[in-house]
């Protein structure tokens, strides 16, 4: 799949499955992109990756996606909503970018001039390996690139219909931890804050909906993404390369001592 063709069944709210990656380690990432999920998220802001290492995964992601179905693209969580990592990972061969913290429309609208060439934004160009993946033309390099605002904070729930509404925004994208703790939760998952959270994942998926743009959550377990795609979210994550190495390993161990 190439990139305009997912900017494509994103904009056009596809149900779509992602995977989650935190570590930097290309030949699990490699495989894991070989399985068929529609994408590969590399993690910049939390995941133990540097900028060699986003190189290397989106490299490897290619890579997997060619020897399985060929429909996985590569997509990064910046670390910063700011123009050096979000033109950074875009320059790597990042189809798009999941950028965190997003308070308010303004904050959106820096985003996707962070995301965009001239004159629709502010990206310096210089493509290097993009321009294998997304054509160098600027133009068309614009329509290809999906950009993805996370609701994780008080405020941007709060502003969840600005945001949404903000032109050139391709999806919000929930981070389930974030929000969580956003509305008062003691740790991720406490279920003291159950209904408002559910609540408040009825509103962003409703309101993204209501702006004709997509929503995407990052969730634990397959169940839980069918759940949520049903729900009205159009795309979701399932856990991450680490977590289901920790789960794996400890499952094991339990079985292997009786």
């Amino acid at each position: 799949m190439t990139a305009r063709e997912f900017a494509n069944r994103v904009r056009s709210r596809e149900k779509l499955v992602g995977y989650w990656v935190t570590l930097d380690a290309p030949p699990a990432t490699e495989r894991i992109a070989a399985l068929g999920y529609d994408y590969v998220v590399l993690d910049g802001q939390h995941g133990l990756i540097s900028t060699t290492g986003l190189l290397h995964g989106l490299l490897a992601i290619d890579a997997g996606s060619a020897i399985g179905s060929g429909g996985t693209v590569g997509l990064v969580r910046v670390e910063a909503n700011d123009p050096t990592p979000i033109g950074r990972a875009l320059d790597t061969g990042a189809a798009g970018v999941i950028v965190p913290l997003i308070d308010t429309a303004d904050d959106v609208a820096r985003a996707v001039r962070a995301a965009k060439y001239p004159p629709t934004g502010v990206r310096s160009f210089g493509p290097l390996r993009a321009s294998l993946r997304i054509n160098s033309v600027p133009a068309e390099a614009n329509a290809a690139t999906v950009v993805l605002a996370m609701i994780e904070t008080p405020l941007g729930l709060k502003n969840v219909a600005e945001i949404c509404a903000t032109p050139g925004l391709d999806g919000v994208y929930v981070g389930p931890s974030d929000l969580g703790l956003a509305l008062g939760a003691r740790f991720p998952g406490d279920p003291e804050i159950a209904e408002p959270f559910e609540e408040a994942l009825e509103l962003i998926a409703r309101t993204a909906q209501e702006a004709g743009i997509a929503a995407g959550i990052h969730t634990f377990d397959g169940e839980s993404a069918q759940a949520r795609l049903a729900q009205g979210y159009s795309f979701a994550t399932v856990s991450s390369d680490l977590s289901h190495l920790e789960a794996i390993a400890a499952e094991h161990l339990r079985v292997a001592r009786g």
